[in-house]
């Protein structure tokens, strides 16, 4: 049920997107309970002058290579499944497509589940 929207600077190949959204997708399988065939993504390439990260905030050194993953998800996880995901998508970025640590930028957005349709104009999740 997570959507995932990445946001990364133009330029790069298919491989490195497809890359991306593997990586990002394996973390959230293996800490935060979602099932493998549940895969939602949205990856845009922006030219510079959109994707603004700033070089140096909270003390952390980004390039221009930074990204911003953010993912739309249900409430209810836990603080320690919410710190193996942002740790597991960082790993698995440095891993593949190649990505400093520094450069990956992760916010959560919780909703709650009566918020989500996945087609035929229906609520996906009644309460």
């Amino acid at each position: 049920m997570p959507l995932v929207r990445v946001s990364l600077r133009r330029g790069k190949p298919s491989t490195y997107l497809q890359a991306i959204g593997e990586s990002v997708h394996q973390a959230m399988v293996a800490t935060i309970n979602v099932p493998p065939e549940d895969r939602f993504q949205v990856i845009t390439q922006h030219p510079p002058e959109e994707l603004v990260c700033d070089r140096q905030y909270l003390g952390i050194h980004r390039s221009p290579d930074a990204i911003v993953v953010q993912i739309t998800l249900n409430s209810g996880r836990t603080v320690e499944m919410k710190r193996a995901l942002y740790k597991a998508i960082a790993e698995n970025l440095s891993k593949n497509p190649g990505l400093r640590k520094e450069d990956v930028l992760v916010n959560l957005v919780e909703v709650a589940k009566e918020n989500w349709s996945f087609g035929n104009g229906q609520m996906s999740y009644p309460p």
